[in-house]
């Protein structure tokens, strides 16, 4: 119970904490943010007769015409689509623990890859949780790391004893490979995978599976993940706000659409055999000739959609997990997320407007239609922006931010709702480097889908 202690402690502490940290480069950028901000304020207030202007001149040309009426189509379909999910959100409701007796058997599967120290705590607070011990199994399996993981896993079967089984690959294969050993070893009804650096809520596992004893139609569960190291870097605290809109938002309204469309690799939940009725097409996926490395949550998400089974998420299965604290190791994230929605999207096409399930399929025929003007808009974004950064680069400049302020509002007003309104100012921030700093991300992994690698585990980009 020491880890689950340590962590209660540290969340507690970190609440009390002011959002600025001693840390100067946090007080830096977050005042530069809101100076970037007020300027843009300003310009917009400034040149806002050049703005009546500019509509008027780029409505006699084609440009002009097309530009305006597609931003105007964007802008009504992002509106009525946010509306669509806000009512699916305020509909959703996690699923009550169900009791001891209930409780299904289950595999807990830690991959490992380079993970340290990090590993054995995850294991222990694995261990902590409230959950009958003679329901589960817990694997371990290092994935060929270089480091000394394998010596930490080692000490946490040392602790554990029977209650751990640890295996080691031979080479590193992927994450996919060590999940795929964890499920043929495993003999749970549910299997649950949870990275190596995340660490987990005494109630998480038994919150995680109870949906699938109250829904028989559950093939999957996906965890809320926070962030695990925001108490200092600056990253860190912008991905926490954003993962809570993320998680506690989108998949809460998709969740009640019963089409969860990606059960993170941070914590997830599966039924064994949804698993195994897909398990030889997910290890043996492959895009443009190439097998596929990246994208093994999303991927298996999708094929258990396909099968017609429900995908929920619960808000009360709660694990904290490690993100990037430094741009390079961010945009690399990114770069991976982008590249596995641009092959899953295409996996989906080729069944969501099929007869796949049984029941209302409108809503997830939505949610895969917004996914996809996502990406299939990211090319016209990026040349609409270089076009006003040409023309008109202050009101560019005063507009975007502007519009910066207005949307980012309501993720700080949801962040202030759910937990405390300090840290929720994050979002802007968050939403400036997004917007000015990783704008290209998904026309990259458009043009990039075929690259392999996991970029940010030390392996190298394939191509």
């Amino acid at each position: 119970m020491i880890l689950t202690k340590k962590l209660k402690s540290t969340k507690n502490n970190s609440t009390k904490k002011f959002f600025i940290s001693k840390n100067p480069h946090n007080k830096i950028t977050l005042i530069s943010t809101f100076i970037l901000i007020t300027i843009g304020l300003y310009f917009f207030a400034t040149f806002h007769n050049d703005f009546e202007q500019f509509n008027t001149n780029n409505k006699s040309s084609t440009i002009g015409v097309i530009f305006i009426f597609t931003a105007g189509i964007i802008f009504a379909y992002k509106a009525l689509f946010f509306i669509y999910m806000a009512c699916k959100y305020f509909k959703y409701k996690a699923v009550e623990s169900v009791t001891d007796k209930e409780l299904p058997t289950c595999t807990v599967i830690v991959p490992a890859y380079n993970e340290g120290k990090q590993v054995w705590d995850t294991l222990m607070s694995l261990a902590d949780s409230n959950y009958p011990k003679n329901k589960i199994q817990l694997l371990a399996i290092d994935d060929g790391s270089l480091d000394d993981t394998w010596h930490w896993m080692l000490d946490a079967k040392e602790k554990l004893g029977e209650y751990l089984e640890i295996y080691k690959q031979p080479e590193n294969k992927g994450k996919r490979h060590a999940l795929y050993r964890g499920f043929n070893l495993g003999t749970g009804e549910i299997f649950i995978t949870v990275d190596s650096d995340s660490i987990v809520k005494e109630n998480t596992l038994r919150n995680l599976v109870s949906p699938f004893i109250r829904n028989k139609e559950c093939g999957a569960v996906a965890g809320n993940i926070r962030v695990l190291n925001n108490k200092n870097e600056m990253l860190p605290k912008m991905l926490d706000v954003s993962f809570v809109m993320s998680f506690e938002f989108v998949r809460s309204a998709e969740s009640a659409l019963n089409s969860v469309l990606c059960t993170p690799g941070a914590l997830a939940a599966y039924r064994s055999s949804a698993v195994f009725n897909c398990l030889p097409e997910w290890i043996n996926q492959t895009f443009m000739g190439q097998p596929s490395d990246i994208g093994e949550d999303r991927a298996m998400t999708n094929m258990i959609l396909k099968q017609g089974k429900h995908v929920l998420f619960q808000r009360n299965a709660v694990a904290y997990t490690n993100v990037p604290d430094k741009y390079t190791g961010l945009y690399k994230m990114f770069i991976r997320w982008g590249r596995s929605n641009v092959r899953e999207n295409i996996a989906m096409s080729k069944y969501v407007f099929t007869n796949f399930r049984n029941g209302n399929k409108l809503g997830s025929r939505l949610l895969f239609i917004s996914q996809s003007a996502k990406i299939i808009m990211s090319y016209p974004f990026v040349l609409f922006m270089l076009f006003f950064v040409l023309v008109h680069p202050l009101l560019f400049l005063g507009s975007t931010l502007l519009s910066i302020l207005v949307t980012s509002t309501f993720s700080v007003a949801f962040y202030s709702h759910r937990y405390k309104i300090k840290e929720s100012i994050w979002a802007y921030t968050y939403s400036v480097l997004y917007t000015f700093g990783l704008f290209w991300i998904t026309p990259y992994a458009i043009a990039t889908a075929n690259r392999r690698g996991w970029l940010t585990r030390g392996l190298p980009e394939k191509k």
